[in-house]
């Protein structure tokens, strides 16, 4: 199977799509990521291999695609989710988010819930603006950002990253962990009991929180935030065969 790449809008934002068998496959990077990611390349070879419908893109200020990621907020980047589902995708999907993917499927399954068959959430970190940055962050970084309106986060994934003022309020309408999640379809979440970033104790919330009553929760004992290794990416790829009903060799 051939890759088409393109870009849809005016941002513009950069994709690559794989054209099969539905229901098809979306997946939806983490903060600060692109779609050239070990998952979403180990996603697209597993799609081909079986004739699977397959979409990856970046967000914008990400990757490949315009805009600059200082200017983004997890609204612009749901809007650029959104979009990028309408345009390039028919029929029922799965839903395949990392990190802040997962949050952001969780939001696009709910505006979408007609066209979503399932999804895996790989230590998924719905509101993690609020509860692993503001809420952890000391009370003179809270003044300096509310004051400069900007902070650069040191990563050990590379260059330091900003962290705005407008992603900390903004964040605040997406919110989910409140309140129950209303989707009932089937869930799978994958995370690693030596993840850093996002506490694997956040896929249990989650996990409470969805009305579903069809919700797993994997725990990969020695698996890291990115869960990319190849013992990690061959659970992803049963997770998605048994959501599909497909064999997973």
């Amino acid at each position: 199977m051939q890759e088409e790449t393109g870009t849809l809008g005016p941002t513009p934002l950069a994709w690559r799509r794989l054209r099969g068998a539905s229901p098809g496959v979306v997946f939806l990077g983490g903060f600060n990521s692109d779609m050239t990611g070990s998952k979403a390349g180990h996603l697209a070879q597993w799609c081909a291999a079986r004739g699977r419908a397959f979409l990856r893109f970046d967000y914008s200020g990400h990757g490949a695609s315009g805009g600059r990621f200082v200017d983004g907020t997890i609204g612009q980047w749901l809007a650029d989710s959104v979009a990028v589902f309408d345009a390039l995708t028919e029929g029922p999907q799965i839903l395949v988010g990392s990190s802040m993917g997962g949050w952001l499927a969780l939001l696009l399954a709910l505006r979408r819930r007609e066209r979503v068959a399932g999804l895996i959430g790989i230590a998924p970190a719905p509101d993690f603006t609020e509860e692993l940055m503001w809420a952890g962050f000391p009370p003179e970084l809270r003044e300096a950002i509310l004051r400069d309106g900007l902070w650069h986060r040191p990563s050990e994934y590379g260059a330091p990253y900003p962290i705005t003022r407008a992603l900390i309020e903004e964040g605040r309408n997406h919110l989910l962990l409140g309140g129950p999640i209303a989707l009932d379809i089937p869930v799978r979440l994958l995370h690693g009991q030596r993840d850093a970033d996002v506490p694997w104790q956040h896929s249990l919330r989650v996990a409470e929180a969805l009305t579903s009553r069809d919700v797993q929760v994997t725990l990969v004992k020695e698996g890291d935030h990115r869960l990319s290794t190849p013992a990690d990416l061959a659970l992803l790829g049963r997770s998605l065969a048994a959501l599909l009903g497909e064999d997973a060799a």
